[in-house]
């Protein structure tokens, strides 16, 4: 029987392609460098922004200072663009997110949250719509472990006081997120409701795992289980 929905946060709750992006592209032309040259440090921080180990403002400033194009003005330029960016994401949420988390609460389920995410994420997610939704929430800085991990899954069903069996697990597909859910016992679902097929959405399609089309099927999803 299902007692916790648990649920990935980027590319599942809200999505970073319905609004514009400021990613690695948009902050090398800020830079005035090369997107090889951003990426030398930009991809070779990216585990350490995950785990807590860096923050944004660490690795601009190396960026900057390695291509000696540092200033105050140009750094707090971006930091600002870049955290303006993922507040816009929670401006473009599907319709049917709210409404699918208040019927899962009205269900009386509890509703746990595994993101991977950097720290200008976890400040906008604690700010969030969806943050009170949640029974516990699971972020990857702040415990210094990311998906596809076993423990952070772990923690996050020990904190919810369930078993894996007693979950679903919905995200988009990443990180090896779905194969690692099933795994430990939990029963996966892949959110198809962002997918924008031919895209550079680092997820892909995996039939697989059950897919649901929209945020309500969440919801048909449960009652199968129950």
């Amino acid at each position: 029987m299902i007692k916790a929905v648990i649920f990935d946060m980027f590319e599942t709750l809200v999505t970073h392609f319905e609004s514009p992006l400021y990613m690695a592209k948009q902050i090398c032309s800020d830079i005035g460098i090369t997107e090889s040259r951003f990426r030398e440090i930009w991809d070779a921080t990216d585990e350490d922004r995950t785990l807590g180990k860096k923050t944004l403002e660490d690795v601009i400033e190396m960026v900057l200072l390695a291509n000696s194009c540092y200033s105050r003005e140009l750094f707090e330029m971006i930091i600002k663009k870049r955290k303006q960016s993922k507040i816009e994401c929670f401006n473009h949420i599907h319709p049917q997110i709210i409404p699918m988390l208040t019927t899962v609460k009205k269900m009386n389920l509890k509703i746990g949250l595994i993101t991977n995410c950097y720290f200008e994420e976890r400040n906008v997610i604690l700010g969030s719509v969806l943050y009170d939704y949640f029974d516990s929430v699971c972020m990857s800085c702040e415990l210094g472990l990311s998906k596809p991990d076993y423990v952070i899954f772990q923690k996050c069903t020990q904190a919810l006081e369930v078993d894996p069996d007693e979950c679903l697990y919905v995200g988009d597909g990443g990180s090896f997120e779905l194969e690692a859910a099933q795994a430990i016992g939990m029963h996966p679902i892949q959110a198809t409701w962002y997918l924008r097929e031919n895209t550079n959405q680092p997820a892909k399609r995996k039939d697989d795992f059950t897919q649901a089309k929209s945020p309500m099927d969440i919801i048909l999803e449960i009652k199968n289980h129950i």
